[in-house]
């Protein structure tokens, strides 16, 4: 079983297309390498797939990545299920994890959220489905001060609170009253829900 994630990006036209494409494809860079793993398409669509244990933690990584940059946001549309042919472009495998995280996206753009998910259990969805609207509204509303904050502490686990005090050149304390509005307690607390519930698929 894999995770395919399925985005586009929102206002993009309102923004450089030279940062926001650059800053995403470093960041699937990290992942994988294209059009194998991960592929950019009609402009502003990407997919990328990855382990399911994975995808929260990736979903955070891309949302955190793209609200850093004023303007902007993604949705994003996470598919669970199997790969049953495997193509040397990631946009021509196939699968119902291809199908599911492709037809959600589609449902997404008419239905204004901005992240959903689809398993091949309905039970699972549901739970998932209303954790995701909730945390959602914290996510995207997020500044692009606290968005930068959030995008370093989920691809630096080790990273300290002094290290990023000294990156965004602010006090340890503003530091830390930024994590505490971004509630990044309980973003950790709700990846390990999001892991144990997958895992039960």
């Amino acid at each position: 079983m894999i995770a395919v994630i399925t985005g586009d990006i929102i206002n993009s036209q309102h923004a450089d297309t030279q940062v926001w494409i650059t800053r995403l494809k470093n960041l699937l860079e990290n992942w994988g390498s294209s059009p194998l793993a991960w592929e950019i398409y009609r402009g502003d669509e990407f997919q990328f797939k990855c382990n399911i244990d994975q995808v929260f933690w990736r979903f955070l990584a891309i949302k955190s990545l793209i609200r850093s940059q004023e303007n902007l946001d993604v949705r994003i549309a996470i598919g669970i299920g199997e790969e049953n042919f495997s193509s040397e472009k990631i946009t021509e495998s196939n699968g119902t994890a291809y199908v599911h995280s492709g037809r959600l996206l589609n449902d997404l753009k008419s239905d204004g959220h901005t992240v959903s998910i689809k398993t091949s259990n309905d039970a699972v969805d549901r739970d998932l489905n209303i954790l995701l609207k909730w945390s959602s509204k914290d996510f995207d509303s997020w500044s692009v001060a606290t968005a930068e904050i959030i995008h370093e502490m989920i691809m630096n686990e080790d990273i300290t609170q002094e290290d990023l005090a000294k990156k965004f050149a602010i006090s340890q304390s503003s530091v830390s009253q930024r994590l505490k509005r971004a509630n990044y307690e309980l973003i950790v607390e709700t990846n390990q829900y999001f892991r144990k519930k997958i895992s039960e698929l």
